[in-house]
């Protein structure tokens, strides 16, 4: 039986990632602090873990308990657009703590490290996004998730560390945290529709993105392991056919059943088209995106209705206020600021 280690599987992908290695016949240990997740998304069977990757003496003790076989590196405060104001935060998270499994993966001699990066790292680039193209982040998140792939790049280099990186993009479906106001678009419209509120599109709506359905990546993450053909690869992973944010809002109220009630804020700064080529990935995995845009949202507010709105908390240390969104400013104010 293998062992693997799956970081962030309290949350919206990890979750899944867990359940369908566990069902592959891993045994599957979760390491999650819960800063985005939830104990109950854990899947049954496997062994739970409340803790940080940025915790370097909790992760050379898991590696030692265990023995991994595989990594599968999923946490990360994915915020693209809040990252420009916790950059500290930010690069504590999504960077050092990738380094901390690095070293320990380096150390036993893991079979495999399978890394969720991110479409953020090419930043404005023509579209579709192709994986041969040099990346160009725009913002700190996607700065962070490059310099993780050229670490992991130069540890198989140096110490034969074989590694998977998929760069998912715009993921949705069930599980996700449809609480959380700085990301995860279609979960704040299903949110705020079931809270009676206006959705909010920053801008008028003509960003585009290809919105992914977690049953179209779930799987291939999880058993890429088994794939040679994707061992040491960079993968874009999730669909192909782009809407705008507009389209995506309608979307959302059909499958509630409303119509669309639209808040227009201010424009921010963001990359206004992302999507990407998915043609490596069919050619190493034999199989396309099944899941519509229709059909995935219907599932997914199926799902929502069930659980009930949910309320986080503003994020509570806003590092730098200085042209941070007005709608961020004002939920930044209601929360006590944290000095490190």
């Amino acid at each position: 039986m293998y062992s693997s280690l799956i970081t962030g599987g309290a949350g919206f992908i990890g979750s899944h990632v867990a359940r369908h290695c566990r069902d592959l016949g891993h045994r599957v240990v979760v390491l999650d602090d819960l800063s985005g997740g939830f104990q109950d998304h854990v899947p049954d069977g496997v062994d739970f873990i409340e803790g940080s990757v940025t915790d370097a003496e909790l992760v050379n003790k898991l590696f030692n308990l265990y023995n991994f076989d595989y990594v599968y590196h999923l946490a990360a405060y994915a915020a693209e657009g809040l990252s420009h104001f916790i950059r500290r935060f930010n690069y504590t998270n999504n960077l050092i703590g990738s380094v901390n499994l690095i070293n320990a993966s380096v150390k036993h001699e893991i079979k495999c490290f399978v890394f969720t990066s991110s479409i953020a790292v090419y930043g404005a680039n023509r579209v579709p996004m192709e994986e041969q193209m040099v990346p160009m982040p725009e913002d700190p998140y996607g700065i962070s998730k490059y310099a993780v792939e050229l670490d992991l790049k130069t540890a198989h280099e140096m110490f034969g560390l074989n590694y998977i990186v998929f760069r998912p993009h715009n993921v949705y479906g069930e599980n996700q945290n449809i609480g959380d106001r700085y990301r995860n678009v279609i979960g704040i419209f299903m949110n705020q529709i079931m809270q009676g509120q206006p959705m909010t599109i920053f801008g008028d709506g003509s960003q585009t993105r290809a919105f992914s359905h977690i049953d179209d990546l779930a799987p291939h993450i999880s058993g890429s392991v088994n794939v040679p053909g994707a061992y040491n690869e960079i993968i874009n992973i999730g669909a192909d056919k782009p809407y705008t944010v507009r389209q995506l809002a309608e979307v959302v109220a059909c499958a509630f059943n409303v119509e669309p009630d639209i808040k227009h804020l201010a424009p921010r700064n963001e990359v206004q088209h992302a999507y990407a080529s998915h043609a490596k990935a069919k050619r190493i995995f034999q199989q396309d995106a099944s899941v519509s845009l229709q059909d995935g949202v219907t599932r997914m507010a199926k799902w929502a209705r069930k659980v009930g709105a949910r309320e986080s908390a503003p994020f509570k240390n806003i590092e730098v206020e200085r042209n941070l969104p007005p709608s961020w400013r004002t939920l930044a104010a209601s929360a006590p600021v944290l000095v490190a």
